[in-house]
């Protein structure tokens, strides 16, 4: 499978394309500016070298091209870029990764998008796609070190079953994560406003936390 990360130049971005590549999917890094999308292909390769990771640089409109594309913008920026990249999307599963949060003082605070969460702003801004939500709440310097499994669980959503599944069968290829169906993407809006529980039990205990379920049989 040929999977596009759009937004590909920021940490969680790049990371997970280096975690992709490194199970055996074709990657293509996808930024505005396909230059900086080579300079990051470039040191991801260089830093790996040795492994034979397929990444391939792109402009976001290239990566688009995928067979499933993933949404690693910022949030803010997450539908809008969905958007330019509509016609190309249709059809296909698009994974949404952002959490909308701010840091106010001290304390990181989930913030509230339009349509309640980031990838329900997304699934409105492609509505021929098939959006699922996943890979929240995976520490990002964990993800893009791929000499070491991340353990971790992983929480999809979607309205789309063949979206979950085909989500959940990326996850699962990743060493140490488990990818979990959580239902209808209505239940982003709880999974994405969680991350910032997280990130604040990172600054308490200066640490980078991940979610395990029990109970759940393997």
């Amino acid at each position: 499978m040929r999977i596009g990360v759009l937004g590909a130049t920021g940490p969680a971005g790049s990371s997970l394309a280096a975690r992709l590549a490194s199970v055996g999917f074709e990657v293509v890094l996808g930024s505005r500016s396909k230059y900086k999308a080579l300079e990051v292909r470039d040191r991801l390769c260089e830093r790996w070298e040795g492994r034979d990771l397929a990444i391939e640089a792109a402009d976001n409109k290239g990566a688009a091209q995928a067979d499933l594309v993933v949404i690693a913008t910022p949030w803010d920026a997450a539908a809008a870029t969905a958007h330019s990249v509509a016609g190309p999307l249709a059809g296909k599963v698009v994974i949404s990764m952002a959490n909308a949060l701010a840091k106010v003082g001290h304390e990181f605070q989930p913030l509230v998008p339009p349509r309640g969460s980031v990838a329900a702003s997304v699934q409105a801004a492609v509505p021929r796609s098939r959006v699922a939500a996943a890979f929240h709440h995976v520490p990002a310097k964990e993800l893009g070190d791929i000499d070491n499994p991340v353990e971790s669980d992983v929480l999809v959503c979607s309205d789309h079953k063949d979206a979950t599944e085909t989500t959940l069968e990326i996850v699962n290829k990743i060493p140490g994560l488990r990818g979990l169906d959580s239902g209808e993407l209505s239940n982003a809006a709880p999974i994405e406003a969680f991350a910032a529980v997280l990130l604040q039990v990172n600054v308490r205990y200066r640490t980078r936390v991940a979610l395990r379920f029990t109970g759940i049989p393997e």
